[in-house]
């Protein structure tokens, strides 16, 4: 699981949606967020699968494919 892959899968996903509204859809704070995205973070299960269901993904393709 490489950090920064899936840091840029997720900026990729959020495209121009607002990261504020992102962060709060998901009940984490935009710092959490912008950490996942540059890859300083992974988040935790629980977070994963808030992630894949905001945005319509499986947990496997946007944490675990090459």
């Amino acid at each position: 699981m490489d950090s920064k892959a899936i840091g840029h899968r997720l900026r990729a996903l959020r495209g121009d949606q607002d990261a504020k509204s992102v962060a709060d859809a998901l009940g984490i704070s935009i710092s959490a967020l912008f950490m996942y995205e540059r890859g300083e973070r992974i988040p935790r299960d629980q977070i994963k699968k808030r992630i894949s269901q905001y945005f319509d993904k499986s947990v496997e393709e946007i944490f675990f494919s090459d």
